[in-house]
């Protein structure tokens, strides 16, 4: 059951920092009873430019892993500190996700590096024990040139990718930095993987929600992504972030054939910047 877990995270996706390009994302405005004129005929706006992201290094979060009621697991996520990549300063952030039951074991860790200058992907990695499946994938990404190479047990390939490309741990904490603004549908070209683009984030509601770690204002979104996952175009996840500066994770629900897949947030490390705006 953990392993459906899992695909959560390898499937999820994370607007950006000093001297960011405009190019990296559509928002469409679903047309409502107010809804303008542009609106309703589909007119597109570029996404804001912000001059921060809402993360830092020493954030940490920590979920319980549900199948329905029962408890099959934990995760843990955390911003691990800046490092240099190919003479870029990188993000590095990692997931773990440990549990399972008596008869099937998960370990698995992705991590991402993520360039500070242009929120880019620059290197991927997923390590994924499962049952008695042991596999690890290297992934080095280079938005200059709009390509990544695989590497793997079997060996390496170069690959056609995107510019300004994301990977799945990536387009999480790009997600975050989003406006997301309740009635918003967001187009993402920005997946490394071309055909699985684009990655489609809805925007539904904000409310009040209850988890381990306490009680919060919430937005909630739908990220869509093509492929036959959890977030598929014809799946119901939803994910909680919290409504304020933070954008924590507190949250994600989706219903499957065989039952309800919940990650709820149980604790939560601010990082040091984090700490001082809070102490402001």
């Amino acid at each position: 059951m953990i392993s459906v877990a899992t695909r959560v995270w390898a499937l999820v996706f994370a607007a950006s920092a000093p001297g960011y390009a405009t190019a990296f994302g559509e928002v469409i405005a679903e047309a409502g009873p107010s809804a303008t004129t542009a609106q309703q005929t589909g007119i597109v706006a570029t996404v804001p430019v912000t001059t921060k992201v809402p993360f830092g290094t020493g954030e940490r979060f920590s979920f319980d892993v549900r199948f329905g009621n029962l408890k099959v697991g934990t995760s843990q996520m955390e911003v691990r500190g800046v490092e240099m990549v190919r003479g870029r300063e990188a993000w590095h952030t990692a997931l773990w996700i440990r549990g399972g039951t008596f008869f099937y074991k998960v370990n698995d860790v992705f991590e991402s590096w993520i360039d500070t200058r242009t929120f880019s992907s620059l290197r991927f990695v997923k390590q994924q024990e499962e049952g008695t499946k042991d596999r690890t994938k290297y992934y080095e990404i280079y938005p200059e040139r709009s390509m990544y190479i695989e590497r793997s047990e079997r060996g390496q390939k170069e690959q056609r990718s995107v510019q300004q490309p994301l990977d799945d741990g990536s387009f999480l904490y790009f997600a975050r930095t989003l406006p997301l603004k309740p009635g918003e549908t967001y187009a993402l070209n920005r997946y490394f993987i071309p055909d699985r683009n684009p990655v489609t984030i809805r925007v539904l509601r904000r409310e009040r929600v209850t988890v381990p770690a306490g009680t919060f204002n919430a937005i909630v979104i739908q990220p869509i992504i093509k492929t036959k996952g959890i977030f598929s175009e014809d799946g119901r996840a939803e994910l909680w972030l919290s409504d304020d500066s933070t954008r924590m994770i507190l949250q994600l629900k989706t219903r499957l054939s065989f039952g309800t897949l919940n990650l709820y947030l149980t604790s939560h490390t601010r990082s040091a910047s984090q700490e001082a705006t809070a102490q402001r």
